[in-house]
């Protein structure tokens, strides 16, 4: 056991090196750390809304009605005379949580599966990934539309049905990266060392693919954030009096001619999210890129 502690320090150090030098080559791109900014900026506005807020949620003035920005309102009110910038900052920290919530469950099953399938191998993995080419045939937009007319409309049951068809590109992924490493010394050694399959797998391929996970995390986040901006903007999401940059959009989709603002607004914000996020999963994928090194 002991003699292969020096092995395992060494792999470990390697291992920081690698982190070190993405975080390299990552800080030398630009727009990535742009995007970092912007999504780091969003992320503090939205857990920071309830105590930086300029109104209150609720609060209505229908004798002012939709008005556009001024000193008093800096992004204008609605229709039912809320500040648009309070609300943008309330709808916000909705369409971060299920982006990021949304994602998490798909990272989970995803990863847990590919896994398991690469790991396997055999039977096992031909029945796990004819499964996935199964459900990727499924038209998903529909099955999401039943689950919500049929459960309901709870937020819940939003990030489970959008987690629940987002994983399958993440366990593709996966599978190829654990058939790439399975095969790998420090998996034959564990092997030796007499450990689990389930502790080879956690804790040492799972880590060693940790690269593409971030990459496709950072660019799936974007696309949940889409498919529930799309699911609000047909009625099927978000629901009032609750709101997220999806809803604010419907909203003022239906008045843009004459309050342009009301678009205008939360479009920029959920664009400049979604552009931030593109952004940073590209620089990742750059920076956590093994041929990159010898740049």
């Amino acid at each position: 056991m002991n003699s292969g502690a020096p092995g395992e320090r060494a792999d470990q150090a390697e291992h920081s090196s690698l982190w070190f030098d993405a975080w390299q080559r990552l800080s030398r791109n630009r727009l990535a750390l742009a995007g970092l900014c912007v999504l780091a900026f969003f992320v503090l506005v939205a857990v920071l809304t309830p105590w930086i807020a300029p109104y209150d949620y609720a609060q209505q003035d229908l004798d002012l009605g939709p008005s556009p920005p001024s000193a008093a309102h800096w992004l204008g009110t609605d229709i039912f005379g809320r500040d648009l910038l309070t609300q943008i900052m309330y709808g916000g920290r909705l369409s971060l949580a299920v982006g990021f919530i949304a994602t998490a469950v798909a990272l989970v099953i995803g990863v847990s599966w590919g896994a398991i399938a690469g790991y396997a191998g055999g039977r096992v993995d031909a029945v796990m990934m004819r499964l996935v080419d199964i459900l990727y045939a499924l038209p998903f937009m529909i099955f999401i539309v039943l689950l919500m007319v049929v459960f309901g409309r709870n937020l819940i049951l939003l990030f489970l049905a959008i987690g629940a068809v987002e994983w399958l590109t993440m366990a593709r992924i996966m599978r190829a990266q654990v058939q790439g490493l399975k095969e790998q010394e420090f998996v034959e050694a564990a092997h030796s060392l007499g450990l689990s399959p389930a502790a080879i797998v956690g804790r040492h391929i799972v880590p060693n693919a940790l690269g593409p996970i971030i990459v496709y995390t950072t660019l799936t986040i974007p696309n949940v954030m889409l498919l529930e901006a799309f699911l609000s903007f047909l009625g099927l999401g978000v629901q009032p009096p609750e709101t997220s940059w999806g809803l604010l959009i419907s909203y003022g989709a239906e008045s843009m001619e004459e309050y342009p603002w009301l678009l205008v607004f939360p479009g920029l914000a959920l664009t400049l999210t979604l552009f931030s996020l593109n952004f940073l999963g590209d620089g990742l994928r750059d920076a956590l890129d093994v041929r990159g090194r010898a740049d």
